[in-house]
């Protein structure tokens, strides 16, 4: 993020913050404000949607395009990628210092500078692989 004023904790956002630590895979606003709402809080739509948002661009949530709709999930606040299974959701984390690399070269050959990138792939993990293939079998 570049360099502004420190975005003002309120407690919805604080909220949306500790709802979404506590999921391990990607998430939609939607499904962040229903697990919310079972939990009793009263925080609204929108407010979710503002505050991942602000999270996503301070750096402390990763966000993806999926299925026509933003996914979010809580984040190292270190640049990483994913690996992210398309049947359960299952995310892991990447350091991929080849990618890295990579990137400054292309982007150099270009006469590019200060590169960013996203990578995330998508895949079936082991268990999901598993499954569909047992499926098959029947």
């Amino acid at each position: 993020m570049t360099e502004t004023t420190p975005r003002r904790s309120t407690k919805q956002r604080e909220a949306v913050r500790e709802a979404l630590s506590a999921s391990d895979e990607f998430v939609s606003a939607q499904a962040l404000h229903q697990a919310l709402r079972q939990d009793g809080s009263t925080v609204g739509l929108a407010t979710v949607y503002r505050a991942l948002a602000a999270l996503a661009a301070d750096g402390e949530a990763d966000a993806l395009q999926a299925g026509g709709e933003v996914l979010y999930r809580a984040c190292t606040p270190t640049h990483h990628h994913h690996l992210i299974c398309r049947s359960c959701g299952r995310t892991v984390e990447l350091e991929a210092a080849a990618v890295e690399q990579w990137a400054g070269r292309v982007a150099a050959a270009h006469g590019f500078v200060e590169p960013e990138h996203v990578v995330d792939i998508f895949g079936l993990c082991a268990e999901c692989a598993a499954r569909r293939a047992a499926d098959d079998a029947r």
